[in-house]
């Protein structure tokens, strides 16, 4: 009784959360509607342009590991190898959280600039699994915000049919910047090999590689 009418005012965890992404999705949806009227190669650009900014944010605290590590590298004690050791542990924390500050911060547009790629891709031919797929797939509302949960390390449940596989291409498009690279993983042989070739023809429409590993 008292669950039921906790839910009944505040509405379940679900809800909660939709509420709290729905101005997000506002937001996507406004570079989305301005990134309509770029160019053609604006619009590619703008995977450039995110990269420039993750490393104008990142590149000192970077540099600074990359200092350190060569300094442990000519190290001659082991104590001295030690504390090199926590200080690159402490700027590695330093790294991870400044780059999730700039993901969080970029996501808007580059969340747009992925579902404005797919627009622009409707009707284009991509060969998966050997047979020729015709793209006709533009993110709903809805996927923007299990593509942002999944951004959060969430886990965003949803039944066949309603686009697990684009819903992925956001949070993976936009962690990708950082150039460290993304796994996506998935049930079996032939989804790897399905979804690496079918989603591959947007990724590759906005400058990234992919590749399938199939073990």
């Amino acid at each position: 009784m008292l669950k039921e009418l906790v839910r009944n005012v505040f509405g379940t965890r679900h809800d909660r959360e939709v509420k709290r992404l729905t101005p997000k999705v506002a937001d996507i949806n406004s570079h989305w509607a301005r990134l309509q009227n770029v160019s053609e190669d604006e619009l590619r650009g703008q995977t450039l342009k995110f990269r420039g900014i993750i490393r104008e944010r990142t590149g000192e605290i970077e540099q600074e590991i990359e200092e350190l590590r060569e300094k442990r590298r000519h190290s001659e004690t082991a104590s001295e190898r030690e504390s090199i050791g926590s200080q690159i542990a402490a700027l590695e924390k330093e790294l991870y959280n400044a780059v999730q500050d700039v993901l969080d911060e970029i996501l808007p547009e580059a969340y747009a600039t992925v579902k404005e790629a797919c627009r622009r891709l409707v009707g284009s031919e991509a060969q998966v699994t050997g047979q020729t797929q015709i793209w006709d797939m533009v993110p709903y509302d809805v996927q923007l915000i299990g593509g942002m949960a999944l951004h959060e390390g969430k886990v965003a449940e949803m039944a066949t049919g309603e686009g697990k596989t684009l819903v992925a291409t956001m949070p993976l498009y936009l962690n990708a910047l950082t150039g460290r690279g993304v796994h996506l993983v998935t049930v079996n042989t032939y989804l790897a090999q399905r979804d690496s070739e079918w989603m591959g023809h947007l990724y590759k429409y906005l400058g990234l590689s992919v590749d399938c590993i199939d073990l």
